[in-house]
């Protein structure tokens, strides 16, 4: 286990993150507990520990390359599935006031559960799809970062995203590195939506020669109330 923890905090150095060994117990317990429930649904096709450390810890942990996450109050991750990132993120900068969407009730049983045993306050985890909530008073454009690592085409995600984001705040997409020609192809559904495309931050995992980027949408004006669409429609016909 001293393995483990020795290779986590070398990668949180290189990302210039400090953490006290009960946030880095905090992971460790999030690691079995993952790996517990993995065992009868599945949440992760990830589970060897380094790795769920590289591909999973530290990446969603890298968004501080983006952002400065200490300026940041209220985040939502949409389609968070185990956690990712959102959950690494609460403990990490445990000052954030974090909400988990995701479409897979077992998935936020599991969040739950692990909310629960790491005794972690202000975050909540909610089952329901991203159209659903968006109209809803208390979380439509209420937050100042909406992350996603969903695998989504960049248009449909920005439909998801930024309705929920406040003016003034930012949308950041976990992304690969090739994604250029998705970035220009969404620019117009960002303007409808009432964003701005703002910077593609490259960079590699620690440790790693795994290449990622954030796509940084800066939110500049209220969204259309008819957006997001009906259930499914913004990944079935995406605004082009």
């Amino acid at each position: 286990m001293e393995h483990y923890k020795k290779y986590f905090k070398e990668g949180l150095e290189q990302l210039n993150i400090k953490l006290d060994e009960s946030k880095v117990n905090q992971f460790i317990d999030y690691y079995n507990l993952l790996i517990e429930w993995n065992n009868v649904m599945n949440l992760t096709a990830i589970t060897e520990f380094e790795d769920v450390i590289q591909k999973h810890f530290l990446d969603s942990l890298a968004l501080v390359n983006a952002i400065d996450l200490n300026k940041i109050d209220s985040l939502l991750d949409i389609g968070t599935g185990a956690g990712f990132p959102g959950l690494p993120l609460k403990i990490a900068f445990p000052h954030l006031n974090v909400v988990l969407i995701d479409s897979l009730n077992k998935r936020i049983k599991f969040l739950d559960h692990v909310i629960q045993c790491l005794n972690i306050s202000s975050i909540k985890a909610i089952h329901g799809r991203a159209e659903d909530f968006a109209n809803n008073y208390d979380f439509r454009e209420s937050f100042d970062l909406c992350v996603s690592r969903a695998v989504a085409n960049l248009s449909s995600l920005t439909e998801y995203c930024l309705p929920y984001v406040k003016v003034g705040g930012k949308f950041i997409s976990y992304k690969s590195v090739d994604v250029d020609n998705e970035v220009n192809e969404s620019k117009n559904a960002i303007f409808i939506l009432g964003g701005k495309f703002n910077s593609q931050v490259k960079f590699s995992l620690p440790n790693t020669d795994i290449n990622r980027s954030f796509i940084i949408i800066d939110k500049c004006k209220i969204t259309p109330k008819k957006y997001p669409r009906k259930a499914g429609m913004p990944t079935k016909d995406p605004i082009s």
